[in-house]
């Protein structure tokens, strides 16, 4: 049965015109929410953690299925209508021949009306399962990623909670900390639900109880809450003992899954090789063997006119290759660390985005679309041909815009290694007795840390401005401005950490041994993963290079060769090829066409490998850049 808490989120609904349609399908169909067909649905409803209630939704997706199903019953019953009497026969001769039993069978031929009606029925009834089954699905995928961003994002938000424990036993307080942290994902959203649940019922306990039964991270999450609760019922020793000892296993559970993820990406970059040279080589052994089927070269009608087998194949290939190169990049993005993923930017309005496209690779990506606009339509202009305009255009967008972004990753890590050496200095004054406040001022007038050190010193004046041991929101406000300043995902994930432990009362002898051991942590994570990530720059860059080189010796050495073996064949009767199969102008710029579209799934793959979707701009631009050259040069386009 629907829970009273199910039944009160239903009551939330959309504004407007779509208030009575909703209303009318909740009354078409909630009913199929309390039927035991749905539990597996309902348990993923819990754990998808949706913003309205189990019984909506499932009217809603009826209410799609049924729409659905009538569009496609209708749909191919007015298909099988319109078929000509020879397709419809073909197709029931077909079916009675390749069927068992019916084979031996004489079956009187049906009308086509009967026909058609019950296509059009078991279409409807097939469209409507399949959306409803997709609606579970759906749920699934929810639930799958929640879990998959509990997973990655806990074990640091273990570690904070084992700083905040050494100030404080307020369990409330420290899942208020980590809850309050963006940093830690899907981890705060729980710890957030756990606080809720908590405030409508008044007992954490509860909170906790709940949580671990819908969360979706059933062997890490759900574990965790519970045993959280049961040591944080014994004292604060129990429960500080309990945090370190499972900061540890995390730990070691994360660098597990991690090294599963480098074995995968492994076997990825493996397969991205295999699937970005075949497709080319297919091209060039049709192409050149096209002279024996000709076949390949019939008119083929299409709703743009009218093409052959092997143009299809061309432009198939360089689709297919595109889409492997967006997915392989995809995959990569995917399989990097929790915290290592490529950095987002926040582009500032008004003209605050032209004066940052120098520094900012957001605010370049904007100031850079008129750009490439003009430098298209100046190709456009020059009589390039339309593919070349699209190539100079992407380029004159894509180098930029990755220049602007590799030269901010660099500083963001001059920052990061500075940023580590800070706190080592800091914490080293603090364990001799230093105020807080007085440790970065000494470390600010004292050191010298490079592009650090203005945000350093601006750190310094801000704390200067607290006049006493319980001014903690100054404090805070001027550790969170600092982390706005230095502006990297290092600085969120650390300093954060010294925030939230002071603020709770920890010592901050105990606050900074914890920062030491987690920024030396996540610095060298990103310097192995740089490391490791190289090699697959270097496997994107490799393919395209060796396709480069394979189309152009086929381009200079093979097609010449079978042309003149199609000249031969048209004067001479005996020699049966196609004497127009290969034209070498035609034939090379569509193998032009596919080398381009492997430069920019290759360049996809290495930028996302190396720093993210904007280094994917610079490479897949320096690799379109490369072959246009290579061609134009030689004479091949």
């Amino acid at each position: 049965m629907a829970t009273e808490t199910d039944r009160s989120r239903s009551r939330a609904g959309p504004s407007g015109g779509l208030a009575a349609l909703d209303r009318s399908l909740y009354a078409l169909f909630s009913r199929h929410a309390d039927r035991s067909r749905h539990e597996t649905d309902r348990r993923r409803y819990r754990e998808a953690a949706l913003s309205l209630g189990f019984d909506r939704y499932l009217a809603r997706v009826y209410g799609v299925s049924w729409l659905v199903g009538l569009l496609s019953g209708v749909a191919v019953a007015v298909l099988a209508l319109a078929l000509p009497a020879e397709v419809t026969a073909t197709v029931a001769r077909f079916a009675h021949d390749g069927l068992p039993v019916l084979n031996r069978v004489d079956l009187p031929s049906a009308p086509r009306r009967p026909v058609a009606v019950v296509t059009g029925l078991l279409a409807f009834a097939t469209a409507k399962h399949l959306v409803v089954r997709t609606g579970g699905r759906y749920l699934a995928w929810r639930a799958s990623a929640r879990r998959a961003g509990i997973e990655r994002s806990l074990p640091g938000a273990v570690r904070y909670c084992r700083a905040l424990a050494t100030g404080s036993d307020d369990r409330r307080a420290m899942l208020r900390k980590v809850a309050e942290r963006d940093a830690y994902g899907e981890t705060a959203v729980a710890f957030r639900r756990v606080l809720n649940t908590a405030a409508l019922t008044g007992s954490l306990n509860e909170g906790l109880r709940r949580t671990a039964r819908d969360t979706p991270s059933r062997g890490v999450l759900s574990p965790f809450l519970l045993k959280f609760r049961e040591h944080g019922s014994r004292g604060s020793d129990a429960l500080e003992g309990y945090l370190s000892m499972e900061s540890r296993m995390l730990s070691h559970r994360q660098e597990r899954e991690r090294q599963r993820a480098g074995d995968f990406l492994e076997l990825l970059a493996e397969l991205f090789v295999v699937l970005l040279v075949l497709p080319a080589l297919l091209v060039v052994i049709v192409t050149v063997l096209s002279v024996l089927a000709p076949r390949l070269g019939r008119p083929i009608p299409t709703p743009l006119g009218t093409t052959t087998a092997r143009a299809l194949l061309v432009y198939a290939s360089a689709g297919f290759v595109l889409a492997v190169g967006a997915g392989a990049a995809l995959l990569v993005e995917q399989l990097r660390p929790p915290g290592q993923r490529s950095p987002s930017y926040d582009r500032p309005g008004g003209l605050g985005t032209l004066r940052a496209a120098t520094a900012n690779p957001a605010s370049a990506a904007l100031v850079c679309l008129p750009v490439a606009a003009g430098v298209a339509a100046l190709g456009w202009w020059l009589d390039y041909h339309p593919a070349n305009v699209l190539v100079v255009g992407y380029v004159a967008y894509g180098l930029p815009v990755g220049l602007v972004a590799v030269q901010r990753a660099r500083r963001d890590d001059a920052k990061d290694r500075e940023m580590r050496d800070f706190v080592h200095a800091v914490a080293g004054h603090v364990g001799l007795g230093i105020p807080f406040g007085e440790a970065v001022e000494k470390v600010a007038t004292g050191s010298d840390l490079g592009p650090l050190e203005a945000d350093v010193a601006d750190l310094a004046v801000n704390l200067g401005l607290v006049t006493g041991p319980d001014d903690r929101d100054v404090r805070a406000a001027a550790l969170e401005r600092f982390v706005d300043r230095v502006g990297t995902p290092l600085a969120e994930q650390t300093v954060g950490l010294v925030t939230g432990a002071l603020d709770v009362g920890a010592d901050a002898d105990a606050a900074f041994e914890t920062l030491q051991a987690e920024i030396g942590r996540l610095y060298h994570e990103r310097k192995a993963l740089r490391s490791a990530m190289l090699v697959y720059v270097a496997v994107g860059w490799t393919t395209a290079l060796l396709v480069v080189g394979i189309v152009v010796a086929v381009n200079l050495h093979v097609l010449d060769g079978f042309a003149q073996l199609s000249a031969v064949a048209e004067s001479s009767r005996s020699i049966a090829i196609a004497p127009d199969a290969v034209q070498p102008e035609r034939d090379r710029f569509r193998f032009y066409l596919v080398t381009q579209a492997t430069m920019l799934a290759c360049g996809w793959f290495a930028g996302t490998a190396s720093r993210g979707r904007y280094e994917a701009l610079l490479h897949s631009a320096a690799l379109a850049l490369v072959c246009y050259v290579v061609f134009a040069g030689a004479g091949m386009i």
